[in-house]
């Protein structure tokens, strides 16, 4: 298959501007990443569902003692978060509300609105002894495992 190709790059001075293109570069990436976004729509049927939101960035490691899951919620205040815990699946969501400003908003990068966090937790745990601390923008949860699932040693003794 051929491609159309562009004739005039040899009439073109040296320092001029393509044509097309705007002065601000970022300002064609946003323009293509709505075009993209408005062909997804209509071709998917649309992007996140508006209750699910966004998924804050998240760790999950294991200790010998517990789960622990780290997620990234800067700006979000403790009251606007909601953690539940139903047989092994956590689930953390809340609301990053939009601050008050003042002037003009020219762009905006950072995620405001609904979030929700889901995670399966790989083995039994002691819902009873649950435990979560938010500070400096990162929500931590430890979840205790439950007695049985936690390892033991087991001391080698001589057969002597």
């Amino acid at each position: 298959m051929t491609h159309p190709v562009r004739r005039d790059r040899a009439s073109r001075q040296p320092g001029s501007r393509i044509p097309g293109w705007s002065g601000d570069p970022l300002a064609e990436f946003d323009d293509l990443f709505g075009r993209i976004g408005s062909l997804l729509e209509s071709t998917v049927g649309g992007a996140v569902p508006e209750a699910r939101g966004w998924a804050p960035l998240a760790d999950v490691s294991e200790t010998d003692d517990a789960y622990l899951i780290e997620a990234d919620l800067p700006g979000v205040k403790q009251d606007d978060v909601d953690i539940e815990l139903s047989e092994r699946e956590l689930v953390i969501t809340g609301e990053l509300k939009e601050r008050e400003r003042t002037g003009v908003l020219r762009r905006t990068t950072r995620r405001t609105g609904r979030f929700e966090y889901r995670t399966l937790l790989p083995g039994e745990i002691d819902a009873e002894g649950v435990s979560a601390a938010l500070k400096e923008g990162v929500l931590t949860v430890s979840v205790p495992k439950a007695e049985r699932t936690k390892p033991r040693h087991i001391p080698i003794t001589s057969a002597d």
